[in-house]
């Protein structure tokens, strides 16, 4: 479920004025609609730069996501927007990234970003996972496995993203070709097999457009997935169909339903070729994945 979002104007006068001890005197503030996890969202601008500030209260229940994500910055060169500074002051957790140029990747099919979002994939494939506290593959799908024997399958020790939403990955076309991409909200990052982003990838091509098939081919991109045992990647779909269900049953917007649709058809797909009836996620656990 989306988080509230608010403008930067009704922050603490004590936290804005952390802020611009960082920006100087803010002289542009651009508010964004994307995301989900922010209460505070926006692009600000001063006389000296541009950056993407991003904030929750620290009593609110997902302040665990801004500690995750100024925890794995650092590691993120190449990646992600790079964090330039964090402020901690009157009850807010603030963020500041660096602002990138771009749009948001397409993933329908033709598109001229899918080779940008392999290739970006790719690298995060290649790169080494931080010694730092983070969430299990097997351990957030546990609730949503056909069988708890499907869990081995997606441990590993390779570091994911695992949302990859379309406006979490921004495309700069004036970037040399093959590093135009940048993934951004890390707060979903997990250890676990180094193919399970390219299966994440493959829900959300599905969900624009793509067939399952076709999905699958832009998967098979990313060489990891060369790696993944057949059962595993059933046993993944499976899950993810349970947990696209309890998501959409909980929050039915267009946009849930149409991923609970796509992840439901993947299942289909590798269970039989065709089409399935719906997977049914009672019994499992609330949407805590």
């Amino acid at each position: 479920m989306a988080t509230s979002r608010i403008g930067l104007d009704r922050l603490p006068p004590a936290a804005r004025a952390a802020v611009e001890e960082h920006t100087g005197s803010l002289l542009t503030v651009e508010e964004t609609a994307e995301g989900f996890n922010s209460e505070i969202a926006a692009r600000l601008t001063s006389a000296s730069g541009t950056w993407h500030i991003k904030g929750l209260r620290t009593d609110h229940p997902r302040a665990w996501t801004q500690r995750q994500e100024a925890a794995i910055a650092p590691f993120l060169t190449g990646l992600a927007p790079a964090l330039r500074w964090r402020v901690e002051a009157a009850g807010w957790d603030l963020l500041g990234f660096e602002a990138l140029s771009g749009h948001h990747a397409d993933y329908a099919p033709g598109s001229p970003d899918l080779p940008e979002v392999a290739s970006l994939l790719r690298r995060l494939n290649e790169t080494s996972c931080p010694g730092i506290e983070l969430r299990h593959a097997e351990q957030r799908l546990e609730h949503y496995a056909a069988h708890p024997d499907n869990l081995r399958h997606f441990a590993g020790t390779h570091l994911l993203h695992t949302d990859l939403n379309n406006t979490n990955v921004l495309v700069n076309d004036h970037a040399p070709q093959g590093n135009q991409a940048r993934l951004v909200d890390w707060a979903w990052a997990t250890r676990g097999a180094a193919w399970l982003d390219a299966a994440y990838w493959t829900i959300w091509l599905i969900a624009a457009g793509h067939t399952p098939a076709s999905a699958e081919d832009w998967a098979a991109e990313i060489p990891a997935w060369h790696t993944a045992p057949a059962e595993g990647v059933t046993a993944f779909a499976a899950a993810n169909a349970n947990i696209w269900s309890d998501i959409s049953n909980a929050d039915p917007d267009p946009w849930t339903l149409r991923l609970a649709t796509a992840a439901n058809d993947w299942h289909a797909h590798r269970r039989t070729g065709g089409p399935w009836p719906d997977v049914c996620s009672a019994g499992f656990a609330p949407a805590t994945f």
